[in-house]
């Protein structure tokens, strides 16, 4: 299969591609720059491996990037999955309109504008694809400070949703997974002791493990999942 993947330069978008290179699969990596640890993947899997240079902070600039220059009408899409994303994490007291705009352009018009390329190519090559979108748990339960970055993730799961009605008569599936508070650079800015706090409140009083949530991404690329579509799947280590 061939995967189209955005934001794996760390954390849970490394684990997904390191995944699905192990099993055998081509992945093609759309980020900004090349971090050490997606540059020592790519070196590995240099014969299916492709990095692709684009910045989702300009998705108008996301079908020459991606589409034009990597795919045209020749390399079929089998599966999209949608991580990159930012966070900006304040009050909605203090809340800046330029930021929000902003974080929206990465988190949500970039995984919409994809989403339409994805599926042109799909249907251009009449293929039974799967496009996973990573949300988060932040957009079911409250977390002081994330209010707008839970409203991204939110945007995406409707819309997600929304899409596998659309389009699941063509074999085309799109589904959410939902993960908890993971061990990330995202999450590196937490205090000790707010990290505690969050991770008391779960069932198993740990942090989501980046390697479950990657495996439940894979699961929705594969054909296991080839009857599940418009739906939310919660990795959060029984936060929720």
């Amino acid at each position: 299969m061939n995967i189209l993947l955005t934001g794996a330069s760390r954390g849970l978008g490394l684990a997904i591609a390191k995944q699905q290179l192990e099993l055998g699969h081509s992945v093609f990596v759309v980020n900004r720059t090349v971090s050490r640890e997606l540059g020592e993947l790519l070196q590995r899997y240099k014969e299916r491996a492709v990095f692709v240079e684009c910045d989702l902070a300009e998705p108008t600039t996301i079908k020459e990037a991606v589409f034009d220059r990597i795919f045209g009408n020749d390399v079929p899409i089998h599966g999209f999955v949608s991580n990159a994303a930012v966070a900006y994490d304040d009050l909605v007291s203090n809340l800046d309109p330029a930021l929000v705009e902003s974080m929206f352009r990465v988190n949500v018009f970039a995984p919409m504008v994809l989403t339409k390329l994805v599926i042109r190519n799909m249907l251009l090559h009449r293929t039974d694809g799967s496009m996973v979108h990573v949300s988060s748990i932040c957009s079911h339960k409250g977390f002081k400070g994330l209010a707008m970055y839970a409203a991204t993730k939110g945007a995406v799961e409707a819309f997600s949703k929304n899409v596998a009605r659309e389009w699941g008569s063509k074999g085309i599936r799109s589904n959410c997974v939902v993960p908890g508070f993971m061990e990330t650079s995202m999450s590196s800015a937490l205090s000790d002791a707010d990290r505690e706090k969050i991770f008391s409140r779960t069932s198993l009083r740990a942090a989501t493990s980046i390697q479950s949530v990657a495996s439940t991404v894979g699961y929705l690329l594969s054909d296991a999942s080839s009857s599940v579509t418009g739906q939310e799947f919660v990795v959060d280590s029984g936060t929720i």
